[in-house]
């Protein structure tokens, strides 16, 4: 065997190792389905960093795998000692400076997606919602603004499709954490503040929301759902509460 020939093998194995691990990162479906605009911005960020760390990854492992495989100890060489050693300027520089450039690259990308996610989309039309967490249990305010009429208190949260919503989340008790891993977003529930964060859903459905913060015993049963349906059903929707709503206070 010639003396290239275990670096050129070495490198094809790379190769497909770093193909195979990026494929899969595409072809499986890690996450749930994306129901709106930020769930695809996250995920986009995922798959960045996917091609970014996959690659990385293989060459890490496959240069000690090779050097174990190449310059490994034989027998009756236990006692001695390597070949002295001195160090490589100009390698020890591009070793660091690449990682410091990749790594600085994804952080900056990961900050225009957040930054993305939170911003107000210009020309879509932004409801206000409260969210309110207590043992074990959410619920949720639709304001004035919102109803056309008095506020309404529900169980159920509605939200209408293509209209960006703007959550603020608050806690009558102990830190939870409002999640819709439809959404891909998720924000912790604290007493004594209000938090917030904005979705604009573009898939209907029913999705679950989930209190992803241990918050008690009662934790795994803190779970709702959010409603994503057309702008008329929505409004049909408050209508159908508040006339309940008004219903009920008169009787």
């Amino acid at each position: 065997m010639s003396k290239q020939r275990p670096l050129v093998l070495t490198i094809v194995a790379a190769s497909i190792a770093t193909a195979i691990g990026i494929a899969l990162g595409y072809v499986i479906h890690w996450f749930p389905v994306q129901a709106s605009t930020q769930a695809h911005n996250t995920d986009r960020l995922y798959h960045v960093l996917i091609d970014a760390s996959v690659p990385i990854f293989v060459l890490v492992v496959t240069v000690v795998l090779y050097s174990v495989w190449q310059f490994r100890m034989k027998p009756g060489e236990e006692l001695k000692d390597g070949p002295p050693i001195h160090g490589n300027t100009r390698l020890e520089v591009i070793w660091t400076t690449i990682p410091a450039l990749i790594l600085l690259g994804l952080v900056s990308y990961s900050f225009v997606v957040l930054n993305d996610n939170e911003k107000k989309p210009s020309g879509v039309p932004e409801i206000q919602i409260g969210v309110t967490g207590q043992q074990f249990f959410w619920s949720y305010q639709y304001p004035s603004s919102v109803t056309g009429g008095a506020p309404l208190s529900s169980d159920q949260l509605y939200i209408p499709m293509g209209d960006t919503v703007y959550f603020n989340m608050r806690s009558k008790d102990v830190i939870h954490a409002f999640w819709i891993p439809a959404f891909r977003l998720q924000e912790d529930v604290v007493p004594g503040i209000t938090t917030h964060y904005r979705a604009t859903p573009d898939r209907l459905g029913t999705y679950p929301v989930v209190c992803n913060l241990l918050c008690g015993l009662g934790h795994s049963t803190m779970r709702s759902a959010v409603h994503v349906v057309p702008p008329a059903q929505f409004q049909a929707w408050l209508k159908s509460q508040m006339s309940a709503a008004s219903s009920a206070t008169a009787g």
